[in-house]
């Protein structure tokens, strides 16, 4: 099985090859790039199969054994983010494909959409399977080149201007990384992130406290964790649907996946924790602060985004077996729901021209269907039972409240204070745009396309099934959670011989 480790990153990047090839026949784009993500998620299961059943799969690129080669490694906490993305990517490409978003226009040629797409995508499952953290590095690389040119699709001024923000902001973040990246090799001679599980455990604390702090601003800025996250609100609300979509379901969380997986393999302990509890802290209070006071749908989204990426960072905080179980079920759940509520916003969009609440009203009258979805993943995300975002919000409490003392405490009520003024947030926006009588008469407009509601039935279903599954889910996440604080799996599946 581990031949079908490099599949996730190599067929969206053959894809993306044939879909620019492809440039003036768009009806050929859309079956290669929705056959190319069908594929990866068919791999992408399969591999979460196997990883369950015998542990960490790798594949050695080359040929060249780790340390000296490069490695992809299907861990189960990889093969659960491969799973969860694919979904998401195919259901947004659908969307988009429903919208018109990868049509040939005035101003978007449709030759830029697919390959860009497919090589975001290629990006996202290289910096889930990296082994090693240059690699990692490159999966970022290539997803942030491919949102570079996403974010400012059709080129507004404003789009320009805000993902000029976006585009500077996360270079100053690569910069950083790249930087971290060559410190850890000055002091330990390697980048492979198994060997480095053992070489960094030798470094001085001093060294290794630095290395850690380093590595989490690089991360924290990516991830989108406060203070490091006033870019986010500004860059995401300005993009067509669909990628605003994509780009808060997935690359917030490619930071979360990238702070999980180094705070437990590479510094596992105690030592930065309380900074990541209270970043955590404050994330979801200055997030979720800043979606009361906004009148735009897009922009409330991308604060209650910021605000829930701190329910994953006060898991990771926590250190232990049930935190990070919390973390990685909560990482799973944002990325399903999040995603649904922005293509929530862009039927609303595309049936009102606006997502401003001002000039909304009587959307549940004018399109019920709409109002349906909008409710069920409003309320999924506030964490009202027995939706999954109160399953994964009551696991992470639980964990605060077992650990005990007055930061954790103290995390526990905020993240309560964060769940009530979510629940606020939702029923604001409902009562505005989709129960109050329209503020001012609309044009008739044709109905939505199927396959943009098709799509996003499909993730609201996706959110309700976590819920249906969340005791299988739990367990999964709960083994995978055991193996990250381990670290033993992982090391031995990469050298066998052992890590020196």
């Amino acid at each position: 099985m581990s031949t079908l480790v490099p599949l996730p990153v190599v067929l969206p990047l053959v894809g993306a090859a044939l879909t620019l090839l492809l440039g003036g026949r768009p009806q050929a784009q859309r079956a290669v790039s929705v056959g190319c993500l069908s594929a990866s998620l068919v791999v992408a299961t399969v591999l979460l199969v196997q990883a369950y059943r015998q542990g960490p799969l790798v594949a050695q690129i080359g040929g060249w054994p780790a340390p000296v080669g490069i490695v992809l490694v299907a861990d189960q906490l990889a093969a659960l983010m491969l799973v969860v993305s694919s979904a998401v990517i195919l259901c947004v490409l659908l969307y988009s494909i429903g919208q018109g978003q990868a049509e040939t226009g005035e101003s978007t040629p449709v030759a830029i959409f697919h390959p860009t797409y497919l090589v975001l995508t290629a990006g996202v499952c290289n910096a889930f399977l990296a082994g090693d953290l240059f690699n990692l590095f490159v999966g970022f690389e290539m997803l942030l080149a491919a949102s570079f040119v996403l974010i400012t699709l059709n080129g507004t001024r404003l789009r320009i201007r805000t993902g000029s923000t976006y585009v500077m902001v996360n270079i100053l973040a690569s910069m950083i990384f790249l930087i971290s990246v060559g410190l850890v090799y000055a002091a330990t001679g390697t980048l492979n992130l198994a060997q480095l599980a053992a070489r960094l455990d030798a470094l001085p604390d001093g060294v290794r406290l630095s290395l850690q702090l380093i590595l989490l601003v690089a991360f924290g800025i990516k991830a989108a964790v406060f203070p490091l996250s006033a870019w986010l609100p500004d860059s995401y609300p300005t993009a067509p649907a669909p990628v605003t979509a994509v780009f808060a379901g997935l690359l917030t969380k490619v930071g979360v996946y990238a702070i999980i997986r180094t705070q437990t393999l590479l510094f596992p302990g105690q030592q930065a924790d309380e900074l990541l509890l209270v970043a955590a802290g404050l994330t979801m209070l200055v997030g979720i602060l800043g979606a009361v006071a906004q009148s735009d749908i897009k922009r409330l989204l991308s604060f209650t985004l910021v605000s829930h990426i701190g329910y994953m960072i006060f898991g990771v905080g926590l250190s232990t077996a049930a935190g990070l179980v919390g973390a990685i079920f909560y990482v799973v759940h944002h990325i399903t729901i999040q995603t649904t509520l922005f293509l929530i916003a862009g039927l609303v969009e595309q049936r009102t021209g606006s997502t401003d609440l001002r000039r909304l009203g009587g959307l549940a009258r004018m399109a019920p269907m709409v109002g349906v979805l909008f409710f069920v993943s409003a309320m999924n995300l506030a964490g009202i039972p027995p939706f999954s975002g109160f399953l994964g919000k009551l696991g992470l409490l639980r964990a605060g409240v077992a650990v005990g003392g007055p930061l954790p405490w103290t995390l526990v009520a905020v993240g309560t204070a964060t769940s009530l003024l979510t629940l606020y947030v939702a029923s604001r926006v409902w009562n505005i745009a989709f129960w109050r009588s329209p503020c001012e008469s609309r044009p008739s407009t044709p109905p939505l396309p199927a396959l943009m509601v098709g799509a996003t039935v499909a993730l609201v279903v996706v959110g309700v099934g976590l819920t249906v599954v969340a005791g299988p889910l739990f367990e999964y996440t709960g083994q995978a959670a055991t193996d990250l604080i381990e670290r033993t799996p992982y090391v031995r599946a990469v050298l066998p011989g052992g890590a020196s």
